[in-house]
Parts: structure tokens; sequence; C-alpha cells
């Protein structure tokens, strides 16, 4: 009987798994030279991304991890629309404009001082820009006073590493106010100690990244009253809305700590945080055009018009921006509050459960602030570290960050959950019997292994 060899036919319906790329190790270092079934393609990188976390499950980021199928077909839709080409795509540039003067009358701007902003990548680069403009108005009034412009210096409390990126990229000193002990942010009256005439501006949290608390602007604002009554110096406040800029409005309306403040010059936030957006895309907002030095303002004309744009970034996608409209849009301000007190109603259900837990001293209990806890072992509790137990939740797929606090309190460590859209009541059960189950494992007992005998 004669040999026949079995030849493997490609045909167009053969099996995903059976194709050339699917039976070989992935090129990780040099392009590949030859083209791959698109549909095999699609599944490798599937499969390669199912290594990734569960985004529902990741509690340290303050980032959306769920939307609806319309945010998303309307980002298919969007998807070739380059977002800097204002000639050739109008209407996204006006859907951009229609946000930053729906978030300028939801941050109080003054109905007569012509409010101004734009669309960024995020609260980092919303965040320079603000710092940018701060510091050439300094700049400019040192200049026509005759006054040297070589040690510009920003006054903080506990910020995000974008100010420390900040300070570092274009050469401000930053002044981080010490955390004191039992704070949760910068108190106003520690800004006479740090402010000079070299202050270009001091920036305000509202949400502070470690504690998630607010940072209370208006009495912050009023400190720098009275250092100006006493010094002389206008000091502006940039406020730092990355996550309470879509909370504050609607959780806490009373609360003044947006334009309604006479000293906040500017205001950033993340539309792909509270806002809900996909990530992508944040927000700068400054009281009036005045405050917008025009050397930061640069026009190209090589893109079918004259097109003006401040953002450090050039081309980027326009789908972004377009699904923070659907969301305003979609949600209201009616849905944007059922949405955050939601998340406010789960988080403060957690805190008081972790709470009761037995070990764990509260710093923030998800009221007055961001939907979100934060907490500490108790004084002397040494059965197990929160290291150990972000171990332990980590083994059931739950990321809950642990890390020191700033500097005075740098000894001090803490965990911080976050509850955003998407995250439900069951999901923080399920959480919380985890925290339970994993505290039980710290602390039970260790098996003593005896040795065989022989």
């Amino acid at each position: 009987m004669g040999m026949h060899r079995i030849v493997k036919h490609r045909e167009p319906q053969a099996d995903t798994f059976t194709r050339p790329l699917s039976e070989s190790v992935l090129p990780k270092w040099r392009i590949p030279e030859e083209m791959s079934d698109p549909r095999a393609a699609y599944e490798i990188v599937r499969d390669e991304l199912a290594l990734d976390g569960n985004a529902s499950q990741n509690l340290a980021t303050f980032c959306t991890t769920w939307s609806d199928t319309e945010t998303r077909k309307l980002m298919d839709d969007a998807m070739s629309k380059n977002l800097v080409d204002k000639d050739e795509y109008p209407q996204t540039a006006a859907i951009e404009s229609r946000c930053v003067h729906i978030l300028g009358d939801l941050w109080h701007a003054p109905a007569d001082a012509d409010a101004m902003g734009c669309s960024t990548t995020g609260s980092s680069e919303a965040a320079m820009l603000a710092g940018l403009a701060m510091k050439w108005r300094w700049r400019e009034a040192r200049e026509k006073a005759g006054k040297p412009t070589d040690r510009p210096n920003l006054v903080c409390g506990p910020v995000q590493i974008c100010w420390e990126k900040f300070a570092r990229y274009f050469d401000v000193e930053l002044r981080q106010v010490p955390l004191r002990a039992d704070a949760t942010g910068l108190e106003p009256d520690q800004l006479s100690d740090h402010v000079d005439e070299n202050t270009i501006g001091v920036v305000a949290i509202l949400g502070v990244t470690f504690t998630c608390a607010y940072e209370p602007v208006a009495q912050i604002a009023a400190a720098l009253d009275a250092v100006e009554d006493k010094t002389g110096l206008d000091i502006p406040i940039h406020v730092d809305a990355a996550s309470g800029g879509f909370v504050a409005p609607f959780l806490r309306p009373d609360l003044e700590w947006d334009f309604r403040v006479r000293r906040v010059a500017s205001i950033n936030s993340s539309g792909h945080k509270y806002g809900m957006a996909p990530l992508g895309v944040g927000w700068v907002v400054w009281r009036s055009q005045s405050l917008l030095p025009k050397g930061l303002v640069f026009h190209v004309d090589y893109l079918g018009g004259n097109v003006p744009t401040f953002a450090l970034t050039f081309s980027r996608p326009g789908s972004q921006v377009i699904a923070q409209y659907f969301t305003l849009l979609r949600l209201g301000r009616h849905g944007y509050t059922e949405v955050q007190q939601a998340c406010a109603d789960t988080a403060q259900w957690l805190g008081r459960h972790i709470a009761q837990a037995g070990p764990f001293d509260m710093l923030y209990d998800g009221h007055g602030a961001l939907p979100a806890v934060s907490y500490r072992l108790k004084d002397g509790y040494d059965r197990f570290s929160l290291y150990d137990l972000t171990d332990q939740l980590r083994m059931r797929g739950w990321q809950v960050p642990t890390y020191e606090l700033p500097p005075d309190r740098e000894n001090t460590v803490i965990q911080r959950i976050l509850i955003r859209h998407g995250t439900s009541r069951d999901t923080a059960a399920l959480l919380m019997d985890d925290i339970h189950r994993s505290i039980e494992q710290l602390t039970r007992p260790q098996p003593q292994h005896r040795g065989f005998h022989h």
C-alpha cells in the first residue's frame, strides 16, 4: 500500500485556530513578513488581552470602565474624525464648544465673563495647560513691573503626579504643603508660610487622589484674600477637579468651589472619570478669555482653514468628545444626580461595613465628597498589613491599592476604594465578602509542619 501525505488545505471557511498565525508563537520584536487572516489575528490578540485584569474589579482607578451600546456605536462612527481639523469636521468642533459652554455653566462661570476652554486627552494635559497659563500671566506681570522671572513657584497640598510633571517639564518650583496629622488635604491656614511674590498660583483639589476628600476652595480663597490684604499679592487659584468636577455640582450644588469663588481662575476635570465618558477626554475652562495668554494659542493653516489650537497634543480622535456630549445629553442634570447619588450610597454602605469589619479606621467614609472610601489599620494592629490584604484580594481579581500618604504623613499606609458608574451594590457586597474572607485567612493560625520520622 502506498504512503499518502496529508496536506492541510487552508480553505476560507477553515477553523480560526488551524490557520498559520494560530499555530505559531506571535512575533514580539519584528513585524511579520506575511499577512494574516484578520479573523485569526483578532482572536489571537483578543486571547492575549484576556490576560489583563477585569476592569469592573479595578477599584483603584477613577476612570470609567463601563459604557453603553449607543456610546460605542457613536465612537465607532466617529473613529476617523480628527478633532484638531475643525475646518473638515465643523460639527465635531461645534460639539466640543458646546461641552465647554455646558461645563462653564455647570461650574457657574459668570455670564458676562466670556468663559473659554477646550477638551484635552485627560486631566493631566488640562492641568498643564492651566499651569502654563498661570506661569505666563505671572511672568507678563513681573516683566511689566521690571522684576525677575526666573524663580516661579506653584503651591499645593497632596497632588496627583501630573502637577509634579508640570513643575519639572516647565521649570516651576512645586511647593507641596505637608499633610498635617488627621488632615485629608491642604488646609487654608498653611498657605501664608508658602506663598510669595514668585507664586504663580495655588492648586486646590476637589477630590484628593490619596484620600478622596475635597479641599475647602472657598476657605483657601479667603486665606489668599488675607495674604493680599497684608502683602498686596493677588494669587489666583486653579481648581483641579479631575474627579469632583462631575460630582460636586450634582451631589453638593450649594458647595462653593467653582467660579462662584472670585479667585478661581481656571478649572480642569476628567470627562473619562466621573464625567462617565470613555477613556481619552479631559476639560479645562478659564473664567474669561483674558486669563488665557494669547502667546499660548497657535494658528495653523495646513488643515484646510486657519485653525486655532492651544492643547499640548495635535491630532487626536474626536470620538471621545462626541461620547462626552452624548453622555451629557442622555443623562442631563437629573440623570447625573441619580447616578452619582447611587455611587455615593454604595460607597457609604461599603464604608459602614469596612468600619465594622474590625481592624480598620476610616479616613474617609464616602460622605460629602467623592463616591469612595479610604481607611487604614488601627494603631498597633500587627496581625497583617494592608499590603497583605491587597495581595489576598488580588487572588480574587480585585485591585485595591495600598500606599503611603504624602509628607508629613508618609508613615501612614492606607487603602482606597472607588465606586464608579457600573459598580453595583451587589458587586460591593461581593467585595465585602472577600474582605472578610481575606481577614480570616490572614489571621488564621498557620499549621505547624512536622518532619517525617523513620
